[in-house]
């Protein structure tokens, strides 16, 4: 019996008039799986129960136009030559996102949505990381329904099987064969790395950007082997192709701010929000003596659960400053 992968029949149906295509499809499907685990890893400490759909909706559009941005830019070929309709330099529907891009866009609006919600920046992105990844592991189900980005051609039983006429075949293989599904390499190695964070999370103090530091590492790890052994057309920099930069630069990124935040920040926020802009809980209890959760040390008033593997003292330099 053979254990090749077939390329999907199909990418699209038609629905009335309009075309609905899978890729566009996972994607979807990823924002909102990543929206609700962010959601309830948010809310579980301390945010107000729908607060990240706030932010969500600056750092969704602003990602989509961060990854069309970069993949022009790193694609430049592709829109810039004699004859080309420059107006194809805003036709997403075409086709050409790039998953930094979109981090880098992502950001720029997570950040704004955070600020006017009163969120505490990093303690967003760490409430997000494994939900990031759980989304980027969902969206590369679409490039299976696209048959495209797929690997190096391959002897291995799981190789991907690719129609001789896509136009990515590379030139000169026979029909039939096999290629590396890189699509699939990425969505285990990004499922894997959902555990590890939360794990990670349950042992160790990973507030102030630390989990998110970890989600670039993980992820920079990863891409950076599976982009090396992509065949589909990409700018090279020193030998390299553009996105295994990328990789690496989230990586050294990712170090940083462990480094950096492990400096500054010895224990947990006391709360996910920014000095001033705390919300309280409607049904609160009652203010007691006997309470032994009333301390602020634990961060209850300001709605800050103590999770397990979480420091329980904060650092007297945690909570003056915002958004580090």
């Amino acid at each position: 019996m053979p254990l090749s992968i077939p390329s999907p029949e199909w990418s699209f149906f038609d629905l009335g008039p309009f075309r609905i295509h899978a890729y566009a499809l996972c994607i979807l499907a990823g924002i909102i799986a990543a929206t609700i685990l962010t959601s309830r890893r948010l809310t579980r400490r301390g945010g107000e129960p729908g607060v990240v759909l706030d932010i969500i909706l600056w750092a969704v559009p602003l990602g989509i136009i961060g990854a069309r941005i970069y993949h022009v830019l790193t694609h430049p070929g592709d829109y810039f030559y004699e004859g080309a309709n420059l107006w194809d330099v805003f036709a997403i529907w075409k086709g050409g996102n790039a998953i930094f891009g979109s981090l880098i866009g992502g950001a720029v609006g997570a950040y704004i949505g955070c600020r006017l919600s009163g969120i505490r920046f990093w303690s967003f992105l760490d409430a997000v990381a494994p939900g990031m990844l759980l989304a980027q592991a969902m969206g590369r189900l679409g490039n299976w329904f696209n048959h495209e980005l797929f690997g190096l051609p391959t002897t291995l039983p799981w190789g991907l099987e690719i129609e001789s006429t896509n136009a990515a075949y590379p030139l000169g293989l026979p029909p039939g064969t096999l290629f590396h599904p890189t699509f699939l390499y990425e969505i285990i190695w990004n499922l894997v790395g959902v555990a590890v964070i939360i794990l990670l999370e349950r042992r160790i103090n990973l507030r102030w950007g630390k989990a998110f530091g970890v989600y670039l590492i993980w992820y920079g790890a990863g891409r950076s082997v599976f982009e090396s052994i992509r065949v589909d057309p990409s700018e090279i920099i020193l030998g390299l192709r553009t996105n295994v930069w990328a990789s690496i630069a989230a990586v050294v990124l990712g170090i940083v701010i462990i480094l950096v935040q492990r400096h500054r920040h010895t224990g947990v926020p006391i709360s996910v929000y920014v000095p001033g802009r705390e919300w309280k809980r409607p049904d609160a209890e009652v203010e007691s003596e006997d309470n032994d959760f009333e301390s602020e040390d634990h961060g209850d008033e300001a709605g800050e659960p103590i999770e397990s593997g979480d420091v329980a003292a904060t650092s007297t330099r945690d909570s003056p400053p915002q958004d580090r």
